[in-house]
């Protein structure tokens, strides 16, 4: 039987990567720490670098693409990203090996459809994705500022999806950001909130939905405690899992 297997080898403004994989193929999402600290992660999980693909860049944030462009060369990677967020990157991590897609475009990167969906975020071209392979289907949804009608839509397609639950809304305004910074995150093009997520899955969870990773955390305005107390009632019906700033999660079959 086809099978995927998830994990996120890191999740959080210090760096986020999110791996996708079968039993012969694989891609990562986003490389956000150090090409190192990324390939001892892989070891640890036990994941033969050579089955990587590819790795796709949601946007140009450095917690996002630091390690890309060092990653790519050393393991010859494509990396797959829009033209403006190559463009809105930092030069010295602009990948060597740049592969084109357009939001809301969808392309074949071996034996897994990737669908790049744009998102609301105070990026150039920021995307989420949804990665399906026999049937299956993973998001990966962080990043967002609201929960806009293609969020839902890809939401509901989803057997398993990473999804952001960045902040506590009481520690974000109560917390020690300026101002301006706790109306950034709290905006639309910001993050979504614990509740904002929970209300996602309340209201648009398909019915082969089964499978939550909770993501990108804040360090400063959640804690791990608050976003997984907030999913607590739907526990019964779906396996809800925090990633963490620190180490990679465990790998998940789908």
């Amino acid at each position: 039987m086809s099978r995927i297997e998830i994990c996120a080898l890191a999740s959080g403004s210090n760096g986020n990567c999110y791996y996708v994989g079968n039993e012969t193929e694989a891609l990562l999402v986003d490389a956000g720490l150090s090409a190192r600290q990324l390939q001892l992660r892989l070891a640890e999980k036990q994941i033969n670098p050579s089955k990587l693909k590819a790795i796709l860049i949601t946007h140009e944030h450095s917690d996002h693409c630091r390690g890309a462009r060092v990653l790519g060369k050393r393991l010859g990677l494509p990396v797959y990203l829009t033209k403006k967020t190559f463009l809105a990157m930092r030069k010295a991590v602009q990948p060597d090996t740049p592969r084109w897609f357009e939001a809301n475009q969808e392309f074949q990167l071996g034996e897994f459809t990737v669908f790049p969906f744009a998102k609301q975020h105070d990026a150039v071209d920021a995307c989420s994705f949804r990665i399906s392979y026999a049937g299956k289907h993973v998001g990966v949804m962080t990043d967002i500022g609201e929960a806009c009608e293609r969020v839902q839509a890809e939401f509901s397609r989803c057997h398993a999806v990473f999804l952001e639950s960045n902040y506590d809304e009481g520690m974000l305004m109560n917390g020690p950001y300026p101002y301006f910074l706790k109306q950034r995150v709290a905006s639309t093009q910001g993050h979504l909130s614990n509740e904002q997520a929970c209300m996602l899955l309340k209201e648009h969870a398909g019915e082969q939905l089964h499978t939550i990773l909770l993501s990108h955390l804040s360090g400063e305005n959640n804690t791990p405690e608050k976003a997984a107390e907030t999913f607590d009632a739907y526990r019964q019906n779906y396996r809800i899992e925090l990633t963490s700033r620190h180490a990679s999660t465990d790998l998940i079959v789908i």
